[in-house]
């Protein structure tokens, strides 16, 4: 399917509207497909498709299936099944999903983790791995150049 079958798909099942001038802030939870023209600060929860429209505005942390976006997110998003950002949108914040598509023209400051939503058997280690130093990089000791084998 292309990506306006996409989208029009999406927007023809759209079961609310937050309209162009319309604002809302708090915790939002819905079923079906949400699409926002309007701004929407606080949190948003749900299972399905939220849209964010050209120019809306939201700032929220945000928990959904999936997300569209052609507006302005600020906040960190986690979408279970894919996040698709279309230009003239802007990210900013972290997102976590096992599907990210970016359009060119968009603008994206945060970080992306591509993680699917089924259990995971946990890291036994303490942390993060830092990699090994590069071959090639100065160490102190050597900035005097070699020492002579006695």
């Amino acid at each position: 399917m292309t990506q306006a079958a996409q989208q029009e798909s999406a927007v023809a099942e759209i079961s609310t509207l937050l309209g162009r001038g319309s604002e809302f802030e708090g915790k939002l939870t819905f079923e079906g497909t949400v699409r926002i023209d309007g701004v929407l600060k606080g949190e948003v929860f749900s299972e399905d498709v939220l849209i964010v429209g050209e120019g809306a505005r939201v700032e929220a942390e945000i928990d959904v299936g999936a997300i569209i976006i052609q507006g302005t997110v600020i906040g960190n998003i986690r979408a279970k099944r894919s996040i698709e950002v279309f230009a003239p949108g802007r990210v900013n914040g972290d997102v976590t999903t096992p599907s990210l598509q970016i359009e060119k023209g968009v603008v994206f400051e945060g970080r992306s983790f591509m993680e699917s939503f089924h259990p995971t058997e946990k890291v036994k280690s303490g942390g993060p791995r830092t990699p090994p130093p590069k071959a090639d990089a100065a160490r102190p000791s050597d900035a005097a150049g070699p020492k002579p084998v006695k």
